[in-house]
């Protein structure tokens, strides 16, 4: 058990988008549930909060709450039980415990895990709220200062759209490569490289069985893993990401082999699909269920590709997976989309793709209020915007009337403004919040 954290602990803390909804919800509630992948920031934001830490990825703690998991509601509140998952009794005990006081700031948990694991756990609804924490976005990494908010476009109100932001796409390339792991922001490029690795390796070698998958041959879940991330941005199908996982290979695995990757990768926030959008109105047909296919961090995906800055620039990726442009444009619409699920989840929208017409309509994400109305935003790697690039948006708008709040397009180029017929073009580094 740690008491009241040292500055030395938290110091050179960035304050993250999460920060506000944390300190808005946790006098509220009585525990919240930090969910994301490893290296995210979970502990960090958690411990500026807590009185009192069981870090149960530590052994001794973990084999005290293991012997008795009431263990971790000792000490002073607000408690943090941190790798929670770790002694997966502590779940029920936190529950039982808000169910006989369920006044706020009392427990908030971390993990890299989705909760609870499917054998039987209470889901913790009504007591225990979870709450994503995804890699950092432009905004936080402090690259460019955003002058367009995603909660005024979703007000509909279609206010003007201005700045200027001098990002160019070598710096939106080294972004992407960079990661938003807040470990990895001031690493120099080796021991970036390693650290990656490292994240990785862990994965395959020790987080999966963790996650209650046993694997038998590593390499070839590194290998799937590798053709799961040539398919990011797309909705390639889970055969098509097997076949070219497989090519040449002279194991094959089923498919039932592979499913459960998916199944486990996606508890642990390895993977963070897109889901597609189905609306709860008529007024669109032939609408596509599958995902859109995204990892954590889009670093992952161009480490697990062996996509360099420079690779990319000379537009370079897998051809493993078919799709429409360069990698480039794949990875530039992943980081895209991680900003955008940060600043909707900040805004208490949800986030969905949409796939129409067999794939002859698409919008990349589709940010959705809870009355139903939506934000439709299109990324485009590309400083010029043309009639050509907003098509589907202006489709969407005709389709759908006023349910559509308002239509961006997100960019690299430099100035953010709105075309006469009213879409917002905004460079990826100039929104936030």
């Amino acid at each position: 058990m740690k008491h009241s954290p040292s500055t030395a602990f938290t110091s050179g803390y960035v304050r993250r988008i999460v920060d506000e909804l944390l300190d808005e919800l946790l006098p509220q509630l009585p525990a919240i549930l930090l969910d994301g992948p490893k290296a995210v920031g979970k502990t960090a934001t958690a411990t500026r909060r807590a009185r009192t830490v069981h870090d149960l990825g530590d052994p001794g703690p973990r084999a005290t709450a293991r012997a008795d998991p009431r263990t971790v509601l000792h000490g002073t509140k607000p408690i943090l039980i941190d790798e929670w998952q770790r002694v997966e009794a502590t779940w029920d005990t936190v529950k039982a415990a808000v169910d006989r006081d369920f006044s706020g700031r009392q427990y908030l948990l971390a993990g890299s895990a989705a909760a609870p694991s499917p054998d039987g756990h209470h889901s913790g609804a009504g007591r225990i709220t979870p709450v994503r924490m995804r890699p950092l976005t432009l905004a936080e990494r402090s690259v460019c200062t955003p002058t367009v908010s995603l909660a005024d476009l979703l007000t509909g109100a279609r206010a003007p759209i201005t700045g200027r932001c001098d990002l160019r796409l070598v710096e939106y390339t080294e972004q992407i490569v960079g990661s938003g792991f807040p470990a990895l922001q001031h690493l120099t490029p080796r021991a970036h490289s390693i650290a990656l690795d490292g994240y990785l390796a862990r994965i395959v070698d020790s987080d999966l069985e963790e996650a209650g998958l046993r694997v038998r041959r590593p390499a070839t879940v590194a290998t799937w893993l590798r053709a799961y991330a040539a398919a990011t941005s797309t909705t390639a199908s889970w055969e098509t990401i097997r076949g070219a996982a497989t090519s040449g290979a002279a194991h094959v695995p089923a498919r039932s082999t592979t499913l459960p990757y998916v199944d486990a990768l996606t508890r642990l926030r390895i993977l963070d699909e897109v889901p597609a959008w189905t609306p709860t109105f008529n007024h669109l047909s032939r609408v596509g269920q599958a995902p859109k296919h995204h990892l954590a961090d889009p670093a992952l995906a161009a480490r697990l590709t062996g996509m360099t800055v420079s690779r990319l620039l000379d537009g370079d990726g897998p051809a493993a997976i078919p799709r429409d442009g360069v990698f480039l444009g794949a990875l530039f619409e992943s980081l895209a989309t991680l900003c955008v699920r940060v600043y909707a989840q900040a805004s208490d929208a949800q986030t969905a793709h949409l796939r129409a017409h067999d794939g002859r309509r698409e919008i990349d994400v589709i940010v959705i209020r809870d009355d139903g109305k939506v934000l439709a935003v299109e990324v485009k790697l590309a400083a010029v915007v043309d009639d050509h690039d907003v098509r589907h948006l202006r489709w969407l708008r005709d389709e759908l009337g006023d349910q559509v709040l308002d239509q961006v397009i997100l960019t690299t180029g430099e100035q953010a403004y709105r075309r006469p017929d009213g879409i917002a073009v905004i460079p990826l580094g100039l929104l936030g919040p």
